[in-house]
């Protein structure tokens, strides 16, 4: 599945993982800019991870000069309609990497998946058999990367491709 031959020539897979970031734009540019003959040869994916939907949200009230954080149970209208609107809001997304990659005369297919950004990331470079996966670097500082992680890291340690971090200037 990951190999094609066309004309004697073994072609694989590349996946651009995006978000909504300029950092992901632009790793996106750059791979186009930089890897064209390569993308234009290969099947390109891109694959965009949406954020699985909370069933409780905090809502701040302020009482006088305090405020007072209160979390509330979801109604099941609230999360399908903040689920519809994550999905469309990726959709539109991958809509819009795929018509700057055809801008640029790459043909591009558009992968999405429910869950957190580095599983659904690693899981899609395995179900699909990616040969290279492509990130765009966010920069976080030490005290968020402690708290947060860092999906390109993540990715670099646990995709079962190599990956290629593009780095904003």
């Amino acid at each position: 599945m990951a190999e094609i031959v066309r004309g004697g020539v073994v072609e694989k897979k590349v996946m651009l993982a995006i978000d909504e970031s300029e950092y992901s734009h632009y790793a996106l540019v750059w791979a186009l800019d930089n890897l064209k003959e390569s993308l234009t040869n290969s099947p390109l994916v891109i694959f965009m991870a949406q954020p699985p939907t909370k069933s409780t949200y905090t809502f701040a009230a302020s009482l006088g000069s305090a405020r007072l954080y209160c979390p509330v149970s979801a109604t099941p209208d609230f999360v399908t309609s903040v689920k519809e609107k994550q999905k469309k809001l990726t959709l539109a997304l991958l809509e819009k990497a795929k018509e700057i990659c055809a801008s640029r005369g790459v043909n591009a297919e558009t992968v999405t998946e429910v869950g957190h950004p580095t599983t659904a990331i690693c899981d899609a470079v395995e179900k699909l058999n990616i040969k290279l996966l492509i990130l765009g670097e966010h920069v976080l500082g030490k005290i968020e990367r402690a708290f947060l992680g860092s999906v390109s890291s993540y990715c670099v340690q646990n995709a079962k491709c190599p990956v290629l971090v593009v780095k904003k200037p």
